[in-house]
């Protein structure tokens, strides 16, 4: 019988991951999370993965744990992935990705396009917002803080019903302790990244997933990006914002299952 292999959790270069190493030749899948969270925003999803599979999270530069670095982008971003596979000796993996980290998995993916088998989009396109969007944004926070916006973005990130839940204020707290600088920078990275063009040539097995009620990324957006991947299958998910990982993990964990099986 198979021993589940409990996360571990250091860093590399400043960078704060977790990984739990696949058994028996079970898939690896490496996560990437949405702005203004940290790994633990994919507890419960991978608490609902078979224990065999391996599992790869880390905290983007700024958030969590991670030390920020300047000259921050979605590619510096997918290159910090790139160093993580690499000292861990990861060959072929699952690359799964929620808002702006489905743009580094879109960059990874045209950087590693043997090593990623299949690939996961969550709640992101190839493009997401305008200057006009981002720009006040990034001033908002480094001026007043996150929490100065906090009340907009949970709004955006939420089904209305699960504002009434006893964790609720969880995510708030998350979203608030997240450095304003780190936000910032990120933000800008998401503000200047397009993969439209790059679509087209994604030849990972793909599944991309939109929360019903996301306002951030409305399933409409999500959609057309699935359109422009051959192959991949569009999933809308009843009941879900922007984090469907957080709101529905059941229904998440199942279509990874089914994704991969």
């Amino acid at each position: 019988m198979t021993q589940p292999v409990l996360e571990t959790f250091t860093a590399l270069d400043g960078l704060h991951y977790g990984y739990r190493p696949a058994q028996d030749g079970a898939p690896v899948l490496v996560f990437a999370n949405s702005l203004g969270t940290d790994l633990r925003v994919w507890d419960r999803v991978v608490a609902r993965l078979p224990s065999d599979w391996g599992i790869l999270r880390h905290d983007k530069r700024g958030h969590g744990l991670s030390v920020k670095r300047a000259g921050l982008s979605i590619e510096t971003m997918a290159a910090d992935v790139e160093a993580l596979l690499d000292h861990l000796g990861i060959t072929r993996f699952v690359g799964v990705g929620l808002s702006v980290g489905g743009l580094i998995m879109q960059a990874l993916v045209a950087r590693r396009p043997e090593a990623m088998t299949h690939l996961v989009l969550s709640d992101t396109a190839a493009k997401i917002g305008t200057p006009e969007i981002w720009n006040p944004r990034i001033a908002a926070v480094l001026e007043n803080g996150i929490a100065s916006i906090a009340d907009a973005i949970l709004e955006r990130w939420f089904a209305p019903d699960y504002a009434q839940t006893q964790d609720f204020a969880l995510w708030r707290m998350m979203l608030e302790r997240t450095p304003a600088q780190g936000y910032a920078d990120v933000c800008a990275a998401i503000r200047d990244a397009d993969y439209t063009a790059g679509l087209a040539a994604i030849g990972a097995k793909t599944l991309v997933i939109a929360g019903s009620e996301d306002k951030s990324t409305p399933p409409a957006l999500v959609r057309a990006t699935a359109e422009g991947i051959p192959g991949a299958r569009f999933v809308e998910i009843a009941d879900a914002g922007h984090l469907p990982c957080v709101e529905q993990p059941d229904e998440v964990a199942a279509l990874l299952r089914d994704h991969l099986a």
